[in-house]
């Protein structure tokens, strides 16, 4: 088990805990975290891109010109590509992206992502993310209070009442909050720094493991 420091919200240390080794200690595989990301940014393409064949592009059948005599390469049509307004020749057409990665390999990825961060001194712990009201205020002084200046994720656990958290982060540009069901590789890759709260963490080293 791993010792961590839980900090309060004034960034004062409050007591220790333990965190998961089998998700917060192992030895981080880099592939797996690579294929992950790749999985997740293939499925945020729409695929919706499309371009018109001869068969739909708008112009008579009729041949342009006679087959011989004219001294010009013989023609059959004017929707070919080689015309103005004519087909487009190989473009691309209405498809899905997306793959799937194996199981194991997607839970290989999200345990070398959160031991990444640990490993890297961009892991913290926060007693709770409970606010008595909604104030981007509040969020913005926690955000000060450990000097997370660059991309912070947060994460909280379903059985906690983070609800006033969520509505204050939401207009700072820097800050996100998710719920630990909801952790995936990219968000864990893409924040500089990522924050559990003590539920949280306990809940994802059970779930995670």
């Amino acid at each position: 088990m791993s010792k961590v420091d839980v900090f309060s919200q004034e960034a004062k240390k409050v007591k220790t805990m333990d965190l998961s080794d089998e998700v917060f200690g192992i030895e981080p595989n880099q592939q797996a975290i690579y294929d992950a990301v790749l999985v997740y940014q293939a499925g945020l393409r729409q695929g919706t891109h499309n371009t018109l064949t001869r068969a739909y592009v708008s112009g008579t059948g009729k041949k342009p010109f006679r087959q011989k005599g004219t001294g010009r390469a013989r023609q059959g049509s004017t929707r070919a590509t080689q015309w103005r307004g004519g087909a487009i020749a190989f473009g691309p057409h209405p498809r899905k992206y997306g793959y799937k990665l194996n199981r194991k390999v997607r839970q290989l990825a999200l345990r070398s992502a959160l031991s990444e961060k640990l490993q890297g001194e961009n892991l913290t712990v926060l007693e709770n993310l409970n606010f008595d009201e909604m104030k981007t205020k509040k969020a913005v002084a926690l955000m000060k209070a450990f000097e997370f200046d660059r991309k912070t994720l947060f994460v909280a656990d379903a059985s906690e009442d983070y609800d006033n958290a969520y509505i204050s982060m939401r207009n700072i540009p820097n800050a996100l909050v998710v719920c630990v069901e909801e952790l995936n590789v990219y968000d864990i890759v893409n924040a500089d720094k990522i924050v559990f709260t003590e539920a949280a963490a306990t809940t994802a080293g059970e779930v995670f493991a």
